[in-house]
């Protein structure tokens, strides 16, 4: 009378050994601790978080990052403006002096 392994089989199908058994339960149980589903409450603290930096960055930086190229627009505009090749092309103002005015 013979009788025929019962050997486990991986996910392609191969004959799996125990050893080979107890490896992949053991990752599967590793994996499962290390990829935690966040819950309810953790996914609205990183919506917060979240939140929060994006107004900082689009308050702090958008005032200071315009501020600073006003600036330098109002030099740029003032050095053209004395370049007579480059005003000659400009409709006059009000004085009847033809500048880029914005």
């Amino acid at each position: 009378m013979s009788t025929q392994g019962k050997a486990a089989k991986s996910s392609s199908g191969a004959s799996m050994s125990k050893y080979d058994v107890e490896v992949e339960s053991r990752l599967q149980k590793l994996e499962a601790e290390a990829h935690n589903k966040p819950t309810g409450a953790t996914e609205a603290k990183v919506e917060a978080r979240l939140s929060a930096l994006e107004a900082k960055k689009n308050t702090s930086s958008k005032g200071e990052c315009c501020a600073a190229l006003e600036a330098k627009v109002e030099n740029l505009i003032a050095i053209l403006n004395k370049s007579s090749s480059v005003t000659e092309h400009c409709p006059k103002n009000a004085e009847g002096v033809r500048q880029i005015n914005l």
